[in-house]
Order: C-alpha cells, then structure tokens, then sequence
C-alpha cells in the first residue's frame, strides 16, 4: 500500500465524492425547506479519521473550505467517539461560519478497525477512534435572532440567533432530547428546523452505509490507504500547479460597503499574495479592524475563499485534481488578529460568510490577476444579495424565507461573462416561482435579466437579475447586499459592471430607493424589487 496503482486511485476518487454526492441528494430528496430542496443550500464532505477532508460533493465553496474547522472543533470536543454519536455546531468561532449554517458530524467505525476481538463476547470491542467522519452543513432558514431568516442588521453576534458550540444531539444512536428541545425552542420554526435535520442525519446515515459496503467489498486496510493516497495526490499536483506561476509578492485592494445610519463608509480589504516555488501565502495586513455590524468574518471562512481562489486557478478545466485538503496544504493564510476577515468574539459574522467571503475572493483573485493576466476573470457580482423575510400567515403559522440572487460574472480572457449566475462562494440555485409561491405568503410579479449591467469591454460582463416580490401579508424584510456603491471591476481596460439597487415601491406606486442593507416591517401589498449588480468587462 505504499506505492499507488494509478488505476485504482482514480477509482477511489469518484468511489469517495460519490459517497458525498449520494449524501446531498438524500439530504435535498427527504429536507422540508425550500432553502434546501430548491435551491441546494448544503455541502456533504467525507473526512479521515484524523479530521482531514477525503472528498467533497460539488456543492457550496465557502461551505467545504471552513467545514474542516468544524470537524476539528468536534475533535478537540470529543473522544472517545461511540457509534451512532452526532454531534451539532454552528458557533463560528469554533469552527462554524455564521449561525444559520448548522453543520452535522459524525464518525464511522469500519470492520477491522475496532479493536481485537474478545472470545468470550459476543461483538468486537470497539476502538475509541473511528476511520472515518461524515459531516454535511446545511443552511437553515432560521435560527431565531433579531429578525426572521437570521441574517441580522446585527451588532454582536448574540443578535443573530442561537449559538450552539459542538455538542452531541445523538449519543450512541439515542437522541438526545434535551439538546434537541433547547435548538428548537429557540427558533421561529421549529417543524422546519427538525425536518432539515433529520434530512442531514438521513444524509449521514447513506454515506456510513455506502463507506461499509466499500469495506465489505475492498477491506478496511485498502480503503483507508487510498483515502492517504489520494490526499498525498492532491498536494502534488496544486504543489506542481503553483509552480508553474510567477514567483512574487501581488497586492490587491477592494471595499465592503459598511453602512451607517447617515452614510456608506467604504471599509478596505488589502490582500498580499505571494508565490514562492510550490506554495502560496495570503496575507491580509492592511484590512480594516472588525465593525460595529454583520460583516464581519471568521478566518475559517477567509481561508475558504483563499482556497476557492487556489483551486479555481489550479484547475485545468478537466476536474484533474481531486478536491481534498491535500489541495489546500500548499496554501497558508495570516490576518491580524481582530481585523475584518479575522474576527474575535463577539463581532457579528452574519454576513461576512455571505459578503465578506465575496470580497475576500475578489481581491484575492485581483491579486493573481497581476501574476496570471491570461488566466482570471473580471469581477463578477461580488454579492449575493441576501433576502430574508418572515412573518405569520393567515393561520398564524411562523414562516420565513431566505434567499440568495444571482447576478453577473465577469468577462474573462476568452469571452463574455455568464449573465443571471451565481458566483464564486455561492453556488446555489434560485427559488423556482412555483415553489417560493406555494411555500412563502409572497407573489413574484416580475423576474428578469437586467439587460446592460454587464461592463463594457472586448468581452462583456455578465448581465444582473431584476427580481421583484409582491408581500401578501405584513412582513419583516431583511436585505443584506454589496456593490450598491461601488461597481464590480474590470479587467485589461474592461469597464466596471452596474451596481446594484434596492427599490420599495409602495401601496400608492411611489419608489423609495433604499440602502444596500436594511430591515423593515412592510406592509401588505407592497413590492421589493432588487436589482442585482453585472459582472465586469475585460479588456478595452
């Protein structure tokens, strides 16, 4: 086992990522909200037994980037480990990312991998560490806070809902009812919450079966070499990809629009990117301090983007190299302590998993563009223009909403960006009409391509979506976006793309334009249009 078959280690790539691919649809056939259903807002993962990810389905990058530091924290909770034990986080200051992204952990035992057997009993003793770990995040539509969908105009990170540290809500495959009563009691609907976890724990339940029956078939010794094959795999070949680029220290500078009662400060995040040979280092000196708001991030997520920057670059277009942490050995990211993309308790982080991560991956990406001038895109949305809303129904049944729009993406070296896409750390689907309308007391009137929102340049950036919801009912509206003020930008002499723009047209048709970040209680019958931003253009 020390030496690879070359064959046989392709094999176990797609064997791994089909596990966690076989995981997400179980986790969006058998969830009950439209977040998860529709629009895919999860990510499954397979890790070794020593918290090192093994393979990822294609789903959420910021996800899958920062879900290592939830397996880690679950580590350093626990041990020993029992089967049937699951344990529950979503504190992003141990190993979360924001509190609506609940993340699920639990460990497999494999068959030769227990222990010695004792003769006089019936089973095999069972070792206190397991081979594997199986973990799924999943975005849950609300998790009580100061406003519904908890994505919060918050302050401090106690606004945006409930926090909860790693914990077991199963132990040896019993629930653990007092846990489970205390998340519940504490968000706006807790049928929703308890169906979506139950979807993530059915999830876990097909990966542990899929990784057993490759046991059964291969054995446990073979199994678990390739998974070390594999990552070894990875490191070599992002190792060989970095250094085919230009050795160099690359700055790059873009802004979060931090918004006040009376203005819109443009607060600074400064990467310096630096090749040297095989590895690359990102150092965030120069970012602005932590805020008095939501925009907040943790590392783990500035590391996600760090790594979906890598990865895009290092990537040939044919998926050659499999997405597992060997990908990300290569790679090291420092922030100032306390600063706005390594934040410390207790600064509100709603957003800055949502937006912050935009931005991180933009002016890290602005960065290489100056080492690979042939290789990166323009900018492209830089948001993911979050909406929530929530409310009670005629009936008097809670409900909230969330959502994340797509817009443009930038032009690139060898043509047009996509128009009405998500982009970079989303990767996420729409609300389809059908469902948000038979889910949520809302009617959407008008949903569209905002049509010249891309930057100009030889190649256009990709064109916005205009989306626009009529409320039923007296409603609760959060909105949590960026590029409102300052435009995504271009490329070689490309144009930047349209900001985007937040509109409430009320009961007598007058428009009020409103900030890129606000919260309202609206009345019935009136209408939210969000126009979300185009991609910038690349070369003149």
């Amino acid at each position: 086992m020390t030496k690879p078959d070359p064959i046989t280690l392709e094999l176990y790539r797609h064997r791994f990522a089909g596990i966690a691919e076989e995981m997400g649809v179980t986790l969006r056939r058998t969830s009950y909200s439209p977040n998860i259903k529709e629009r895919l807002d999860y990510s499954c993962a397979l890790f070794d037994g020593a918290g090192q990810m093994v393979a990822q389905a294609a789903h959420i990058p910021v996800h899958l980037g920062a879900m290592p530091a939830s397996v880690a924290a679950a580590l350093a909770a626990f041990d020993p480990w029992s089967p049937g034990d699951v344990v529950l986080l979503n504190d992003p200051y141990a190993g979360g990312s924001h509190l609506p992204d609940i993340t699920m952990i639990s460990p497999v035992f494999l068959p030769g991998a227990r222990g010695e057997t004792d003769s006089s009993q019936p089973a095999p003793r069972l070792s206190p560490h397991p081979t594997f770990f199986i973990a799924s995040r999943a975005h849950h539509a609300d998790v009580g806070g100061m406003s519904p969908g908890s994505l919060p105009l918050s302050t401090e990170i106690y606004q945006e809902g409930i926090i909860i540290p790693p914990v077991k809500v199963y132990e040896a495959g019993q629930v653990v009812e007092g846990v489970l009563g205390l998340i519940l009691r504490n968000v706006r609907t807790p049928d929703e919450r308890r169906g979506d976890l139950a979807a993530q724990r059915a999830a876990h339940a097909v990966g542990e079966m899929r990784l057993l029956e490759l046991v059964e078939r291969f054995g446990a010794e073979e199994v678990s070499a390739y998974a070390g094959h594999l990552l070894a795999y990875s490191e070599r070949l992002t190792r060989a990809a970095i250094g085919g680029w230009p050795d160099g220290a690359y700055t790059f500078e873009d802004v979060i629009e931090f918004v006040q009662p009376e203005e819109v400060t443009l607060t600074p995040i400064r990467v310096t990117a630096t090749i040297d040979g095989e590895t690359i280092a990102f150092d965030f000196s120069g970012t602005a301090d932590a805020i008095h708001a939501s925009l907040n991030a943790p590392l783990a997520v500035t590391q996600s983007a760090c790594y979906y920057a890598v990865r895009a670059l290092t990537e040939g277009g044919g998926g050659e190299i499999p997405v597992n942490s060997g990908c990300f050995a290569p790679v090291t990211v420092t922030a100032p302590l306390g600063c706005l993309v390594n934040a410390q308790p207790p600064s509100a982080v709603a957003g800055g998993n949502v937006e912050t991560s935009q931005r991180v991956t933009d002016v890290v990406l602005g960065a290489l563009a100056k080492a690979l001038p042939d290789r990166v895109a323009a900018a492209g949305q830089g948001t993911m223009n979050n909406c929530t809303m929530g409310g009670k129904r005629v009936d008097g049944s809670p409900w909230a909403y969330y959502e994340t729009l797509g817009g443009g993406m930038g032009a690139h070296p060898d043509g047009d960006g996509l128009s009405g896409a998500h982009v970079h750390m989303s990767n996420t689907l729409n609300t389809p009409v059908e469902a948000l309308e038979m889910a949520y007391p809302l009617r959407l009137v008008r949903y569209e391509l905002r049509r010249g929102s891309g930057g100009t340049g030889q190649h256009r950036g990709g064109d916005g979506l205009i989306r626009e919801y009529e409320l039923i009912g007296e409603t609760t509206v959060t909105v949590l976006s960026e590029r409102r003020v300052v435009g995504p930008w271009g490329l070689a002499g490309g144009e930047a793309g349209a900001t985007g723009r937040n509109t409430l047209i009320h009961l007598d048709g007058r428009e009020e334009e409103l900030l890129g970040k606000f919260s309202r209680r609206l009345a019935a019958g009136s209408r939210l249009r969000i126009e979300t931003p185009g991609g910038g253009g690349w070369g003149k």
